[in-house]
């Protein structure tokens, strides 16, 4: 779908690529930032805010820290590619493949699974995820900030670039250890301070908890999938193919995808 109009305008897409990940990256580290320093609500208000871990208690502070370094990263490799003038030496190849990794694995699902969760229990009953006391201390703007937007730039990155997934072995077990990693944390977090991160466990029985942690992580999956058909669908060339069915593309299919 976007494979004609990229071979077509390769420039454009290519300066439409760096600016998103210019834009986006400020955009997420001024979010974290502000966040850690500028959000204190009183414990008499909410006592999780200030608990065990602060702000990196939260799922949705790793996705904005995930999503700032990601974005620079990819900004980084945006410039290096420009004065590089051979962008298929092997140094080059190796970040952008890590850049794809992390993007396909982890940035891409865990977005996704941050903003459609987020809003869908606010409109269930936002007294699940983010209490209504806790408003005066934490600004609307940033909350779209870490929840809105997050797929919106996402959604961004898919149609103004194209990526190679890795084989679903390795992205799987990618997503699979930053979730057991985040997991492990929240009962760390549980277990230092007695306070659940987000009040809906508080409210789930220890088999309805377990069954609420599979289906998240079971979610997760499922837009790393969802991901990876968008992906192929907007991108339907040799430059979307998974790591294990990597072909060598010849010359002239070389010249007709990249600038």
């Amino acid at each position: 779908m976007e494979l004609e109009l990229f071979k077509s305008k390769p420039g454009l897409f290519r300066v439409a690529s760096t600016v998103l990940h210019g834009v986006a990256g400020a955009h997420f580290w001024f979010a974290a930032v502000y966040d850690y320093t500028y959000v204190n609500v009183p414990l008499s208000v909410s006592p999780i805010f200030n608990s065990y871990g602060r702000q990196f208690k939260f799922l949705t502070y790793w996705d904005v820290c995930l999503q700032a370094v990601y974005m620079s990263y990819a900004f980084g490799i945006d410039v290096f590619t420009l004065f590089n003038k051979n962008k298929k030496d092997e140094t080059t190849q190796k970040l952008v493949r890590f850049k794809d990794t992390v993007e396909a694995s982890v940035a891409l699902p865990i977005a996704m699974f941050v903003s459609f969760t987020f809003w869908g229990l606010m409109a269930v009953d936002r007294e699940l995820v983010l209490p209504s006391k806790v408003d005066p201390y934490f600004p609307e703007w940033l909350n779209h900030m870490e929840h809105t937007n997050i797929i919106i730039f996402q959604l961004l990155e898919l149609v103004t670039s194209p990526r190679v997934y890795p084989s679903n072995k390795v992205g799987l077990i990618t997503l699979g250890v930053f979730q057991s990693s985040y997991l492990i944390w929240m009962h760390v977090v549980y277990y230092k301070s007695g306070i659940w991160v987000y009040p809906i466990f508080k409210q789930l029985t220890p088999p309805f908890r377990v069954l609420f942690l599979a289906g998240s992580v079971s979610t997760c999956f499922v837009f790393y999938f969802i991901g990876s058909f968008v992906n192929w669908f907007l991108w339907s060339g040799e430059k979307t193919k998974k790591e294990d069915d990597w072909e060598p593309v010849s010359t002239s299919q070389k010249a007709a995808i990249e600038p």
